[in-house]
């Protein structure tokens, strides 16, 4: 038997879903809540298979709730429920350790499904969404750590920038003709959001000074 929780402000909607998911004979819905702070308190005592939260609720979001009881209940699988398909949310949903998210617009049988699917610990995040979530934390990481998105040979040319050396220096220690080098630096500013070539020595003399400090 699958043990649910529903947290929605909704009455409404919590109860229509509590209809739909406690007429399957191996759901049963254990408990709701209506808001956020009702849903922390109760989620931990009743420790459900599943917990299927709106996004956005009076008193916080969803989210929070997802992470705070994840935290408390281990093995909880989070299902998030929302309006209307929102970029940053379901970011956020992602890294507080929900298993999937499905959009209020769902079929009833799709969203009975996607319990199920959820409650044997598979994810239920669509390829696009994931592809997206890859290239947000990609992004994320390079904005932490400008070097993410260089190769090595870009990152040599970055050091001997810093040193301030020429291109056609740098091409002699790197055995690569002037204009290659000169092609290798137009894409460090590019990879680097960058328009002159003395904001890189700059970055690189930071990152030298940081290396040795």
């Amino acid at each position: 038997m699958i043990r649910v929780f529903l947290v929605d402000d909704h009455e409404v909607v919590r109860r229509g879903v509590a209809a739909l998911l406690g007429s399957e004979d191996d759901i049963e819905v254990i408990g709701e809540a209506g808001t956020a702070e009702s849903a922390i308190a109760r989620i931990p005592a009743l420790r459900p298979d599943v917990a299927v939260l709106d996004v956005r609720l009076p008193d916080g979001s969803g989210v929070e709730v997802c992470r705070e009881v994840r935290n408390r209940v281990p093995g909880l699988a989070c299902l998030m429920l929302t309006s209307y398909a929102d970029d940053e949310a379901l970011f956020q949903a992602v890294m507080a350790g929900a298993a999937g998210y499905v959009l209020k617009q769902i079929h009833g049988s799709d969203l009975v499904g996607a319990v199920r699917t959820v409650a044997g610990g598979q994810s239920l995040m669509d390829p696009q969404t994931t592809a997206a979530m890859l290239h947000r934390l990609r992004d994320d990481a390079a904005r932490k750590d400008p070097l993410a998105a260089l190769t090595d040979q870009e990152r040599r040319i970055l050091e001997y920038i810093g040193d301030g050396l020429t291109n056609r220096q740098i091409g002699e220690r790197m055995f690569l003709a002037e204009k290659t080098v000169k092609n290798y630096v137009s894409v460090l500013l590019t990879k680097l959001s960058m328009q002159r070539r003395t904001q890189v020595a700059a970055l690189a003399a930071r990152l030298q000074a940081d290396r040795h400090g």
